[in-house]
């Protein structure tokens, strides 16, 4: 079995709730993995109509594919793989996969639809049955184990993916605070808005000029036509009970 260098925070579940907290936990500096089966339950969606922003809908893939290169604009590794076990170790935890990889952080974040089993080796964990399993959080998304976090519907939030990627960038703020960083905000503002009234730029923001601006403005305009230039190319994900194979 290979082991990495450690990271800061390991995601298990590449859906919305997991890849919105590695935006965040990227985006302010902590090193952050996302280890994803690429069975996100919204690659099952044939079209999604509630995700603010979107007054057609969307294609829930072509969703899932935005948010993987958000995570990776931030600075976030992401591999497929299977996580089978999740261990506590004395400097954090160690994140194992069925490709034998074992990936050691100090933050753990659960972000998999109900499934619990690779939680099975952490005592502590409190796993709620109701038909299906969730992880017992609180409104934060904190477990009684520290350092330990479950994001989204695995920590009883409705199944709804707007309130999924919500919750998904709460936890992450929250391990920023639990972290001791300071009081974290992710804003661009206009240049000269803090700094033109004697105010210092506060943790996570930034000030931009009128050519910055436009510049990061064509750039999200090419992004966005690129993506929805054609369908998306990968063929319809059904339900695993339905599938030949």
């Amino acid at each position: 079995m290979s082991t990495t260098a450690p990271y800061e925070v390991v995601v298990v579940g590449g859906g919305v709730a997991g890849l919105s907290a590695a935006v965040f936990t990227a985006r302010h500096g902590l090193d952050t993995l996302v280890v994803d089966s690429g069975e996100s339950i919204l690659r099952r969606n044939a079209h999604l109509e509630n995700f603010p922003g979107f007054p057609a809908g969307v294609n829930g893939r072509q969703l899932l594919d935005l948010l993987e290169d958000q995570a990776a604009e931030a600075g976030c590794e992401q591999v497929t793989e299977m996580v089978s076990h999740v261990e506590q170790t004395a400097d954090g935890f160690a994140v194992e996969t069925d490709d034998e990889e074992r990936y050691r952080s100090e933050y753990v974040v659960a972000a998999t639809k109900n499934t619990t089993d690779y939680l099975r080796g952490i005592d502590g964990v409190g796993i709620i049955d109701r038909g299906k399993a969730f992880v017992d959080t609180d409104e934060r998304g904190r477990t009684s184990v520290d350092g330990l976090y479950a994001a989204g519907r695995l920590a009883e939030k409705p199944h709804q993916a707007a309130v999924c990627a919500g919750h998904g960038a709460e936890v992450a703020v929250t391990i920023l605070e639990d972290d001791d960083r300071p009081f974290y905000h992710d804003w661009v503002a206009p240049e000269g808005y803090f700094t033109d009234r004697d105010r210092d730029l506060p943790p996570g923001c930034e000030e931009i000029g009128d050519e910055e601006r436009r510049k990061r403005e064509r750039r999200s305009l090419e992004r966005v036509q690129e993506q929805f230039a054609e369908p998306h190319p990968d063929e319809q994900v059904t339900h695993p009970s339905l599938r030949d194979d």
